[in-house]
């Protein structure tokens, strides 16, 4: 039986952790993004400019995922990461010193397409590491890297911004090549065998045909990626309506404090209990929670009610952490898990980025009501399908198992 406590983390190997050390580290590199509309505004950038810059953030998080995935199986996981982050590194310093706006559209595009390149390879690396009994474990606590460094950033931010906005330029940049020195230096690229044509010389080539050709990653991933979308309307539609409530900035800041809390807390714990549990019922119960989570947002009024939808959609983020990626790294073959996993994020940068579009618009011209409901039906609708694909998912894990 599984221990209900983080000890059950501690037969994942060396890789791993030093995989969610540098997560942490990384993650506190993305202090610019949530202050960039002030540092456009100091800038002199306009509003209708600043959409340019935004515009060119958002298409950045769908070409790295894409990108990262096919360098990851093609040049290696552990080069791509130091591109990956070394890039960044750099764009951060390119749209400090940008004279202009198409400059620093230029500079965002780079920023988000080259940050975004390093997921895939380090997720690949990831499932490389363990087996397919620990992976979840393992994404669960990549995720949990991601929400320490998160959550220490937004009040490291704030601070640094008040101080001058190059400060959150500078952590950024630096974050970014410590990472890099710790993956150059701590993580060794893993032995692939790869015949000549998982190589690229053959039917499979380097794109992501071997993904495209696979019926259950093609029903599999717009599952997940519907289910990412609701998800991903907490970030957007929750401010909005906290803005209509006729409550202040300070109201959301201490929402996403709860989240942050709730997460950091709680996963550790969580995924180690629900490790016994089939993983797709356990999705689909977790993306359940998030979506009736989001859709409670349409009934608070006050303070109350939405601190109420914001516990709810949390615990389904603890609940589903680290299994739609350990699924999807189990349905791939060994020499294609970069693309596979280029794919999920790219799906996620899509979800991301339909949020931050058809979700704004739907909340503005439909009505918030219609978004609300949008969200609670899809999700329900999507986690029930995801459950039901349970029997080919384990079918499949066994089968690259016995191979």
């Amino acid at each position: 039986m599984p221990s209900l406590t983080p000890s059950s983390y501690r037969d994942l190997p060396p890789v791993v952790w030093t995989i969610f050390a540098g997560t942490i580290v990384n993650r506190l590199g993305y202090l610019v993004t949530p202050f960039l509309i002030f540092f456009l505004a100091s800038r002199g950038v306009t509003g209708a400019e600043t959409t340019y810059v935004l515009g060119a953030l958002g298409a950045g998080n769908l070409l790295g995922p894409a990108v990262g995935g096919i360098l990851a199986d093609r040049i290696g996981r552990r080069p791509t990461m130091i591109i990956g982050l070394v890039g960044t590194a750099a764009a951060q310093g390119a749209l400090f010193l940008a004279p202009g706006v198409w400059t620093m559209a230029a500079a965002a595009l780079l920023i988000s397409a080259a940050g975004s390149t390093v997921s895939p390879a380090a997720s690949a690396l990831l499932a490389d590491a363990v087996d397919s009994e620990r992976r979840r474990r393992a994404y669960a606590l990549f995720g949990w890297g991601v929400n320490i460094g998160t959550a220490v950033a937004g009040v490291l931010g704030g601070y640094l911004a008040a101080h001058g906005y190059w400060l959150l330029f500078a952590v950024d940049a630096g974050s970014m090549l410590v990472y890099a020195l710790v993956v150059a230096v701590r993580l060794k690229e893993p032995k692939r065998d790869r015949t000549p044509q998982q190589a690229g010389n053959g039917k499979e080539g380097i794109g992501y045909g071997v993904v495209l050709r696979d019926r259950l990653a093609i029903v599999l991933l717009p599952l997940l990626g519907i289910q990412l979308f609701v998800y991903s309307l907490t970030e957007v539609a929750l401010p909005l309506a906290i803005h209509d409530s006729g409550l202040s900035p300070a109201v959301y800041g201490a929402m996403a404090a709860v989240n942050a809390i709730l997460v950091v807390a709680l996963q550790p714990f969580t995924t180690a209990w629900l490790s016994r549990f089939p993983q797709l019922a356990v999705q689909g119960a977790g993306s359940t929670l998030i979506a009736v989570g989001v859709a409670l947002t349409g009934l608070a009024d006050g303070i109350a009610g939405y601190a109420v939808s914001v516990v709810v959609w949390s615990l389904g983020e603890v609940v589903v952490a680290g299994i739609a990626a350990g699924v999807v790294a189990n349905l791939a073959p060994a020499h294609a898990r970069g693309r596979y996993q280029g794919a999920f994020s790219w799906i996620w940068g899509v979800a991301r980025f339909a949020a931050l579009t058809l979700g704004v618009t739907a909340y503005t011209t439909l009505g918030p009501t219609v978004l609300w409901w949008t969200a609670l039906v899809a999700g329900t609708a999507t986690a029930a399908a995801t459950v039901a694909l349970t029997k080919r998912v384990d079918a499949r894990t066994a089968h690259e198992l016995a191979a």
